[in-house]
């Protein structure tokens, strides 16, 4: 196998882009995105976990190329399809995209190609909706094509894991489809974890999602009742965690975010209701994350309360946009759900993040964190705990600190328990 084709040259798309491109395969990308395709066209990317240093190479000797036409694809022996699984208004799931995705590979099919879905999706989703649109024509897969299930396992930001030493799940519709999937990955991952069936695969990603979604709804919870029981949250979980075997600590926030995260749950209970079944413990989870952006402005609220001042007129400046750390994702991110609430009663909302240089959508710039900005605010409210932002100023300059990742605490030194300084209230 010489020859990937890759759709959707997004957070997932691109790394695996680059990986195959660096194993030796030649690479042909496609995105709907003019703009995308011509930054990697160009050498540079827009990723934070491939750096230009690392494409612009690969793309010079011709390994690497990509294109917004699907026609690209039809001398390639494998076709890997990396495309957004959003939820409706009504958080029904949308495969709108991996449909689009199965359109454009069907119609640039070669005989004898593998194709593998990466999207994360319910069980059921490669072989009812992506084998009838690959099998048009008379085409069979097992015979004229292959087909299975590999889902992603990209924690953008992540320095430890990233592509080559993450074990890779496949599960094909056939053995030898199986087989293939497994070949073709051997090429970039140092383990393949092999299944007997797409709709294993696709469970398992569901699966490692929801663990996590249960366990941070769980000390969300947690977080409220400490709350009105006087307790400091943060010092019990640590304190939990000094046990060496039968826990894993979670951390309380003001929300999910991420693309898997806050999704993969609700495709997991809404494909449970085929089957006549309630998954009651998840939605339940997932009602419990989702309230978690409108505890954190009562919150916010409280610590206004006690200035004698309200949140209606507030000048508040979020500090923290991205869903995660050290990262520019903005996908799903609770921050912007903060931003949305403390608009609508009446805030003057602002924001500072190094890695989110501008909001277009809602006509902001992140602010430079200088003492004329920290001194005309209200209230400063730590919603993600960027390394690259140092908390001191702010902690001595803002009339008031909400901390909803205890970042001030570990910050300062120590370890994140003890008191905060006056000006600062904790989640």
């Amino acid at each position: 196998m010489t020859r990937v084709g890759i759709i959707g040259l997004g957070y997932v798309g691109l790394p695996l882009a680059t990986a195959f491109a660096e194993a030796g395969l030649e690479v042909r990308g496609v995105d709907v995105s003019a703009e995308r395709v011509a930054e990697v066209n160009a050498g540079r990317s827009y990723i934070g976990d491939v750096g230009t240093d690392q494409l612009a190479p690969l793309v010079a000797s011709g390994r690497l190329t990509t294109s917004t036409d699907g026609a690209s694809l039809r001398d390639c022996q494998a076709i890997l399809i990396c495309l957004p699984t959003p939820l409706d208004d009504h958080r029904v799931p949308d495969l709108s995209y991996v449909t689009a995705g199965g359109e454009m590979t069907a119609a640039n099919l070669s005989p004898g190609t593998l194709v593998v879905l990466e999207s994360s999706t319910y069980p059921g989703t490669t072989r009812e909706l992506l084998q009838p649109i690959l099998e048009r024509d008379g085409r069979r897969v097992g015979e004229d094509l292959f087909l299975a299930f590999s889902p992603e396992r990209i924690d953008p930001g992540n320095r430890e894991f990233g592509v080559r030493d993450t074990p890779r799940v496949v599960g094909g519709i056939t053995r030898e489809c199986t087989r293939r999937a497994k070949e073709l990955y051997e090429h970039i991952v140092e383990v393949v974890h092999v299944v007997s069936t797409p709709e294993s695969a696709e469970m398992s990603k569901l699966l490692e999602n929801t663990f996590r979604a249960v366990n941070i709804a769980l000390v969300n919870e947690l977080a409220i009742l400490c709350d009105r029981m006087g307790i400091d949250v943060w010092e019990t979980i640590r304190a939990a965690s000094t046990k060496p075997f039968g826990f894993m600590p979670f951390w309380p926030g003001p929300g999910l975010g991420g693309h898997c995260i806050p999704v993969d749950p609700f495709y997991l209970t809404w494909r449970a209701k085929a089957f006549d079944l309630t998954t009651e413990f998840v939605e339940l989870a997932g009602r419990i994350n989702v309230n978690m952006p409108y505890y954190a402005v009562s919150r916010i609220a409280r610590a206004l309360n006690g200035q004698h001042k309200s949140v209606a007129g507030s000048r508040i400046l979020l500090l923290g946009m991205s869903y995660k750390p050290n990262v520019g994702d903005m996908r799903e991110s609770p921050s912007l759900k903060l931003l949305e609430l403390l608009r609508a009663e009446g805030a003057e909302v602002l924001y500072h993040d190094p890695h989110v240089p501008d909001l277009v959508s809602h006509g902001l710039r992140s602010e430079p964190l200088d003492d004329d900005l920290l001194g005309s605010l209200d209230c400063v409210v730590i919603a993600t705990n960027h390394r690259a932002v140092d908390l001191r100023p702010v902690v001595d300059r803002a009339a008031l600190v909400v901390d909803l990742r205890n970042a001030v605490r570990q910050s300062l030194g120590g370890d994140g328990s003890g008191a905060a300084p006056d000006n600062v209230d904790v989640l």
